[in-house]
């Protein structure tokens, strides 16, 4: 077993905050790994350290010598002046650097370097990695390599960032959430890409059929410990399971013993105690050991809702455009009371601008959108709210509301509400510019849900948070007694919050089904294999369809049309074989201008295509 990686006792302190110490791993060759824990625990700051943009307090770290990383960060460093292909291929291994090469002179057109190119991609075995290169841009929608990466958006820039990652010739990924900006059919692409891969894989998310279906080692990150587990994730949790109850009995029994030893050091008399020194030390490793319990922090939901009346939401007709794009055409549905709804489609069709329609921050072009009297939408929007980074976390939350209602009708003060979504005394008066990704997020939720509404809008709320966070908002939505909207890329997130989906079919059309995300993919891949039977029969049947036309023909021989059509070909084939033969050496001359080769590549290609259907025709003739 070759290790590619090894750290030994390493620390991470920020300010006063401890992170972890005395943590020790090891990654082997063709470890896929997932990296666990609750938001603000150091994952972000582990990964650099194990990349090599930080160094450790204490502790330090082996790394195979020659060992290729590619690290993609959570929120990646760009150059923003750089177009996507330059920033895909600015990379210091060789392969890439060939494939590069190789593309920017297809576009240049020079036929001379084209050879030496054509020779370098023989040299380097390159033409199955420029394949691979190709698919993921093709997988990603990266499809406009000229475009510069100022004009982007945050989850375009996410995806250059993979696929840059991805094309890299490297030995260990890894990956900080990777699923992030990524629609259903990407991170179902990635994760076949990554189980099929041969690199070693290092990787934080918060989607646990990635974990299930991806990784064979999970190392959890908890109270400054790490534990290694492996195991895919439905191991993990059957052996975290196991552990805490285990910590959770031996803390109880230390508990039982300290009141044994606390009434025995009561009753003992004062001139007895030098001889009890071994005693008295047990006890004071039991009180240490009864203290040290597993880390039972958790987030609690517990916010009232305000009362919903029987109107909850109509939406007659809606049709939205921008320009040639339709985002909603003539859309309808009427809201039940509890209703929870997923809303699915690729990246960019309108799902966002539909749930601002609902809420009344865009108009619609045409239709109308009537809301009930009683309902309090709680809107969790995509980009989150500009928090000052300058202002403590406690400050930033009281410029919505000194006090919050929660379920059982009692008033809590917004101090004491924060303590519910792991923000103590002492992280109220962070700056919060020193939360981490996840926290942040997690204080948006608190903000949205302070304002006790009774329809919540939850628009990619799966984005940062960690896996205990998601696992608390799972169970509070599927007790909620309100209606639900969730936008979500995390398949595990939406089967157990929605009971029916919204899914986008492309030109504004939205098509309603009656389940969750996993019962509508398995409807899908039904139809698709229903459908690929169908055209494999078809074809079939019209190839023996033609066999019995072939063979009826052939017994009658050539008829004139056929033999005068069988003149013709032979002799359009032999025109088309020459005009062929001087296009490749106008192509190989070099003294054609850029255009003139472009045309001339192209008329190449349709030669190519005339010749295939004339010689097929020509054989069928000549066998009869």
């Amino acid at each position: 077993m070759i290790s590619y990686l090894q750290a030994d006792n390493i620390a991470r302190r920020i300010g006063d905050n401890l992170l972890f110490e005395k943590i020790s791993f090891n990654i082997n060759k063709d470890d896929k790994v997932a990296l666990i824990a609750v938001n603000g625990a150091g994952k972000s700051s582990l990964l650099d350290i194990l990349a090599g943009r930080e160094n450790p307090d204490n502790g330090s770290l082996s790394i195979k010598r020659d060992l290729r990383i590619a690290y993609l960060q959570q929120s990646p460093l760009l150059n923003e002046s750089n177009k996507i292909i330059d920033e895909l291929f600015s990379t210091d291994s060789e392969l890439v650097r060939v494939i590069r090469e190789y593309e920017e002179c297809i576009l240049c057109g020079s036929p001379e370097l084209l050879q030496v190119m054509i020779q370098k991609m023989d040299d380097h075995k390159a033409w199955d990695y420029e394949v691979a290169v190709k698919q993921v841009l093709s997988r990603l929608k990266l499809t406009d390599l000229n475009a510069v990466i100022a004009t982007l958006s945050g989850g375009q820039k996410k995806r250059v960032a993979l696929a840059k990652i991805l094309v890299e010739d490297s030995d260990l990924l890894i990956l900080d959430e990777p699923t992030n900006h990524l629609d259903l059919d990407m991170i179902e692409w990635l994760e076949e890409y990554l189980i099929k891969s041969k690199k070693t894989l290092l990787m934080v998310t918060h989607d646990r059929y990635f974990l299930e279906r991806v990784c064979n080692v999970i190392l959890e990150l908890s109270d400054n410990e790490l534990y290694r587990y492996e195991g895919n994730y439905e191991y993990f949790l059957e052996k975290k399971q196991s552990r805490e109850y285990s910590a959770r009995m031996n803390s109880e029994k230390a508990k039982n013993l300290l009141k044994t030893e606390l009434d025995w050091m009561r009753r003992m008399p004062k001139a007895r105690r030098h001889k009890a020194k071994s005693r008295i030390e047990s006890f004071y490793d039991l009180k240490e050991r009864a203290a040290n319990r597993p880390d039972e922090k958790s987030i609690n939901i517990n916010v009232n809702i305000s009362r919903m009346g029987s109107k909850i939401l109509e939406i007659k007709n809606v049709s939205k455009s921008y320009g040639d794009k339709v985002i909603l055409d003539d859309f309808t549905y009427l809201f039940n009371r509890f209703e929870k709804a997923g809303l699915i489609g690729r990246n960019g069709t309108g799902k966002t601008t539909l749930l601002n329609i609902i809420t009344g921050l865009t108009e619609p072009d045409k239709g109308t959108v009537e809301r009930g009297e009683t309902i309090v939408f709680g809107y969790y929007r995509q980009q989150g709210i500009e928090f000052d980074n300058d202002m403590t976390v406690l400050e930033a939350v009281k410029n919505i509301a000194e006090n919050v209602v929660i379920s059982d009708g009692n008033v809590l003060s917004i101090t004491q509400f924060m303590n519910y979504f792991l923000f103590p005394p002492e992280r109220q008066y962070t700056l919060i510019r020193k939360l981490s990704g996840g926290e942040k997020r997690r204080l948006y939720l608190l903000t949205v849900l302070m304002k006790n509404p009774n329809f919540l809008i939850l628009d990619e709320p799966t984005n940062d948070l960690d896996i205990l966070t998601l696992n608390v908002l799972e169970e509070y939505l599927a007790g909620f007694k309100g209606c639900v909207i969730v936008v979500s890329h995390d398949r595990y997130f939406m089967d157990k919050v929605v009971d029916h989906i919204f899914e986008y079919k492309g030109d504004g059309i939205i098509k309603d089904f009656p389940g969750n995300y996993t019962q509508l993919r398995e409807k899908q891949k039904e139809t698709e294999k229903q459908g690929t039977a169908a055209r494999t029969s078809k074809k079939t049947e019209s190839v023996e369809s033609s066999e019995i036309q072939y063979k009826k023909v052939k017994k009658q021989g050539l008829t004139f049309n056929e033999k005068r059509e069988f003149g013709i070909l032979t002799t359009e084939i032999e025109n088309l074989e020459a005009e062929k033969k001087l296009i490749e050496n106008d192509l190989n001359g070099g003294v054609l201008t850029k255009e003139e080769l472009i045309a001339k590549a192209q008329r190449h290609g349709e030669i190519l295509k005339e010749l295939d259907e004339k010689e097929l025709r020509w054989l069928e003739l000549s066998e009869r």
